[in-house]
């Protein structure tokens, strides 16, 4: 018999039992279902995670104050007070070649005032290199000039919440607003950025000149800062600034040999890296539980298949007595396995991807839907018909002609 015939044949016998045949396909549709939206519920997860880690900024590394020890006492991180603005100004001139643009961060809270407004917000002093280094522009108005860096001058730049809280109609570009009793003009607004991944409000923030904020907010005569934030040329150049960067700040906050760092560096990649693998895993562990559903699937074809071929044995002792080989009656039965299985798995890849999608637009969830996920998917439905329709198959194959034809 000519494959196209064997075929004929099985699907013959699929859709002369409709219903057996739906309820035994039904295993792989929801297998494949599961698997296609956890997938695609996953992916989309982890592209989202890493969107919002990439909003902080452009090939970023952040440097933090190290812990300090005195009289055998070790602080915390940060308790170390040796990190400066200066040392930010050495790194952005020095490391050129691997630098972009470094901005110094030193963060305060404080209740802000407009008219009869106010609001609690977070301050950050940061330097005129912020919006390059956090890929971040003002949509309205302008970001403060050096000359407001060097004198301290009392302007600020909103983040959108702050306008939404403390301003109703009228732009707030021009505006004075009071920060700690403090008249502050108002020079502009930043774009909306949203929530980061942590479900902070980025947009809930106003940005301040840093000196502003030590002489002003802070009443401090020193020039130490919470955070370096460094933008680098290229993602490649991550190890190689780290270590220069590294070498630099031990030099200058004049470290022995031995003696640990008084800084702590941290860049976006070890944060993607170990979000993307916690989000991997979590795809696996649930990946793996939907395909129990697939194996359950298989399971319930590989008994269909043997209840079939104890219905139909004179039809393959016919079969065999008009001259169709073991062979063909293990095609047969392979190809009708197959048949379930694939049909099966291409209702699942259907019904999977109208799920996620269901689930995303209910949920605001990206969803992520890749043709590996897909075909893999549907290449794995075909696999498991294969593999638990071969004994059904292999048993039929191995009936006596004779005792089929006397089969009651």
């Amino acid at each position: 018999m000519s494959f196209f015939m064997i075929l004929k044949v099985a699907l013959r016998a699929i859709f002369r039992n409709k219903t057996r045949s739906l309820l035994t396909a039904l295993g792989i549709i929801v297998g494949i279902a599961a698997v296609i939206a956890v997938v695609a519920i996953g992916q989309g997860a982890q592209a989202m995670m890493i969107k919002e880690i990439s909003s902080i900024g452009n090939n970023i590394i952040m440097v933090f104050p190290g812990s300090r020890t005195q009289g055998g006492v070790h602080g915390g991180s940060g308790s170390s007070q040796t990190l400066t603005a200066e040392d930010g100004e050495r790194i952005a001139q020095d490391l050129s070649h691997l630098v972009r643009a470094v901005t110094p961060v030193v963060r305060t809270g404080s209740q802000v005032i407009y008219q009869e407004n106010n609001w609690s917000t977070q301050i950050q002093g940061v330097s005129v290199d912020y919006p390059e280094v956090r890929n971040w522009t003002a949509e309205d108005g302008v970001f403060f000039t050096e000359a407001d860096q060097r004198a301290g001058t009392r302007v600020c730049v909103l983040g959108a919440t702050v306008v939404d809280n403390l301003f109703t109609s009228a732009s707030p570009v021009g505006q004075t607003i009071r920060i700690r009793n403090m008249p502050f003009r108002v020079l502009g607004v930043m774009a909306r950025k949203g929530s980061n991944t942590m479900g902070h409000d980025q947009d809930d923030v106003i940005l301040v000149p840093f000196t502003t904020v030590k002489r002003v907010l802070q009443n401090s005569i020193f020039n130490n800062v919470n955070m370096l934030m460094i933008s680098l040329h290229s993602l490649d150049d991550i190890t190689a600034a780290k270590a220069e960067i590294g070498a630099l700040l031990r030099q200058r906050h004049k470290l022995a040999p031995q003696a640990p760092d008084d800084f702590n560096s941290i860049d976006m990649t070890e944060i993607t890296n170990t979000i993307g693998s916690m989000t991997k895993l979590m795809t696996l562990l649930l990946t793996v539980v939907a395909s129990i559903s697939l194996l359950v699937g298989g399971i319930g074809i590989m008994n269909i298949m043997l209840v079939s071929v104890t219905e139909r044995t004179r039809e393959i002792g016919l079969r065999m007595a008009i001259g169709a080989t073991p062979s063909d009656i293990l095609l047969q039965f392979i190809a009708e396995a197959m048949a379930l299985s694939v049909v099966g798995g291409l209702l699942g890849v259907l019904l999977g991807t109208g799920g996620a999608r269901l689930v995303g637009r209910l949920q605001q969830w990206p969803i992520l839907i890749t043709e590996s996920s897909v075909l893999v998917a549907f290449l794995f439905s075909a696999a498991v018909g294969m593999f638990f329709g071969f004994y059904p198959a292999l048993r039929a194959s191995r009936l006596n002609p004779i005792d089929c034809l006397r089969y009651e």
